[in-house]
């Protein structure tokens, strides 16, 4: 797909593969290689060829998708859907969501399933961490996420790790397009407390959703099936604090840490 969708792009800017290589500071060979599929691209390439075609993030995007094949295969068919998704609801009542982990604090939870191998390990890092390109994309989708206050109040790691995960979680909710809610210790049981899970949205319209699980999560697409899930999120996001409140709580946690 990746090289595919190069050369329709470098072919509609009517730029030969020496020409988009000169602009993006790489040689017309190297471009040639990608094209015809006899070398992977690298996260330098994608942004290189977005700017050299000014494609606001299609080709990241693009390259994202080349990671995939290291993602744990029952998730693969719901990165699909949140690569094109306009809109991601998710709820979380244990750690924080994969798209706002901090480097160190994915290590410590991808590194505590059974049997993981170093090299497995790496792998999936790498992928949670280009995830993450989505919040820096032009068109980033409007994520609201919901957490339960255990998720800040566990420590993993360690304090120090915590800390600095809880810094990014408020950095992160400057983003525009970010609003982060915790659910208080103070609304005791609510429907929320069996389990996480992630809805993506085009237009307002629910598309699919992840649902975590043991021994590990599905995706789902019915509709009946999505119109519930929803209606369980709204009933969650009512027993959760404002926004501010809610980043008043994690600044108060982030104090305790450090």
């Amino acid at each position: 797909m990746f090289a595919f969708e190069l050369r329709r792009f470098r072919a509609a800017a009517g730029l030969t593969q020496d020409a988009l290589g000169a602009r993006m500071k790489f040689s017309g060979s190297q471009v040639a290689m990608v094209e015809t599929m006899r070398r992977s691209p690298s996260e330098e390439f994608a942004r290189e060829c977005d700017n050299a075609l000014g494609l606001d993030g299609v080709m990241l995007g693009f390259y994202t998708r080349t990671l995939w094949k290291e993602a744990p295969e029952h998730i693969r068919p719901f990165l699909e859907e949140e690569q094109d998704a306009s809109g991601l609801r998710t709820w979380e009542p244990v750690i924080v969501p994969g798209l706002f982990q901090t480097e160190a604090y994915a290590r410590e939870i991808l590194g505590s399933s059974p049997g993981v191998t170093a090299e497995k390990l790496e792998e999936r890092l790498a992928n949670r961490m280009h995830r993450q390109a989505i919040l820096r994309r032009a068109d980033a989708p409007d994520l609201i996420v919901i957490m339960d206050e255990v998720v800040i109040q566990r420590v993993i790691g360690s304090a120090t790790l915590t800390c600095a995960q809880l810094t990014y979680l408020l950095e992160v909710s400057r983003h525009p397009m970010v609003t982060i809610q915790i659910v208080p210790f103070a609304s005791s049981a609510h429907c929320g407390m069996v389990g996480g899970f992630i809805v993506a949205e085009r237009n307002g319209v629910p598309q699919a959703a992840y649902v975590e699980g043991q021994p590990h999560g599905r995706t789902l697409y019915d509709r009946a099936r999505l119109v519930r899930l929803m209606q369980r999120y709204d009933a969650i996001r009512a027993e959760a604090l404002p926004s501010r409140q809610s980043l008043r709580l994690i600044e108060e946690a982030v104090k305790t840490y450090a």
